[in-house]
Formats: structure tokens, sequence, C-alpha cells
């Protein structure tokens, strides 16, 4: 867990003071649960943030609008209500080492986790926004990007999360960046011959179930 947290510090340059009590491994993830991920203020500092996962617009009249929201089209983001006005300023990068999707076989759904080829962390790109209904409290949410699916997760869906190089979090971070055609440059899919296929256990079908035994694979090798 040190050494994960050490790399999540270096990678992000996220500033060592901040609270990380709460950071222990996740493993099945799903949506309007809680989420961290990395945010830059108009100072330069980033920050590591607890956001909702499902982005609920700041005008939205109720939160149930961000269970529709958990993601959001590279294609449409500068221009759909739902997103503009958090593409302009409220972007960010959510951190993790790997992801699902499923491939219906029959009656049955297989799941298979989707990596970087060397098993190390990245971040999506997402955003944010900060939404308050009348006098009630504040709730910050996200969104993860998605774009067409690279030549590796094709096999499996259409499409697929953005993940960002990390020379380019600097510019995605950067809330006073307003190059609209630059930043969508930086959404395509990421490269397949980067990334590895693993068939897991349906274990992780359960959103209750937790732990590594949702990653643990069904055969020793990746699938592609």
């Amino acid at each position: 867990m040190r050494s994960r947290l050490n790399l999540l510090l270096q990678q992000f340059a996220l500033d060592g003071d901040q609270d990380f009590e709460s950071l222990d491994p996740r493993y099945n993830i799903a949506p309007t649960q809680d989420v961290f991920a990395v945010r830059s203020r108009v100072t330069g500092h980033r920050e590591l943030a607890r956001f909702r996962w499902g982005l609920v617009p700041s005008w939205a009249n109720d939160l149930k609008m961000g269970v529709r929201m958990i993601n959001a089209r590279a294609e449409t983001i500068a221009s759909k209500p739902s997103f503009a006005a958090a593409f302009k300023r409220r972007r960010c990068l959510i951190p993790g080492d790997g992801f699902y999707e499923w491939k219906k076989t029959g009656q049955a759904k297989q799941p298979y986790l989707m990596e970087l080829a060397d098993g190390g962390l990245f971040g999506f790109a997402g955003l944010w926004e900060s939404w308050q209904l009348g006098q009630g409290p504040t709730v910050e949410s996200c969104t993860i990007i998605t774009t067409t699916a690279n030549n590796l997760m094709c096999k499996l869906h259409a499409r697929m999360p953005v993940i960002l190089s990390p020379d380019d979090y600097e510019a995605w971070l950067d809330p006073e960046n307003s190059d609209r055609d630059g930043l969508l440059k930086l959404l395509d899919a990421y490269p397949g011959d980067q990334m590895r296929i693993t068939p897991v256990r349906p274990f992780v079908n359960n959103v209750r179930n937790q732990g590594p035994e949702c990653v643990e694979p069904i055969d020793s090798q990746p699938l592609w």
C-alpha cells in the first residue's frame, strides 16, 4: 500500500501532506459511489478530492440526474449542456490501475479486467462539478470521459475510457487552459499495444463483493 501511495503522489505530483488515511485499495467501484480524483486550483496546486461518481450539473433539480452522467462522450463534451461548463474549467484525473468490461456469453456475463501492459497506474480524463439544492449540502461529483475503443478494447466494447498520458496531465488539469481544440485532441484512445485484457472471476459481477478476489484471473495469462 505504501509503495502504491508513493507512486500515486509522484505520478500525479500531489502534495504529500494531504490526508490519505482513506486510500485503501478498492476493487469494485460502482456508479454513485465515491471516488478520488485529482484536480488543480487556479493557484496551480493539485489536490486529491473525493467525488460522487456521476456528474450532477449545477443547474440540475435532482441529485439523481448523476446516475445518467457516469460517462461523457469526448465527441460532445464541449457542446452538451450537461458537460460544457465543466469542460471549460473543471477538468480532473481519476487515478486507477484497472477497469472492467463485460461480454455476454449465452445467459452469462463474463467480466474482463483492462490494465496497462506494465500494470502501472494511470489517469482517466474526467470532469467535475459542484451542486447544491437550496440550503442543502454541496455535492461534488465527477464523470469519466469515453472515446472510440482501440484495437484491443473493441473486442469487447465499441467505447472505452480516455486514459491520458502523464505528459498531458498539466494541460488537462490547468483550469486556465482555454485551448478547446488542443484539449479535445488529448481525448484519443490509449494505444492497444500498451494494454492487456484478462478474464476474471464472476465474483466482481456483484457490486457488494470487494477485495483482491475481484481481479483474480481465470487464466494465468492475459487473454489479449
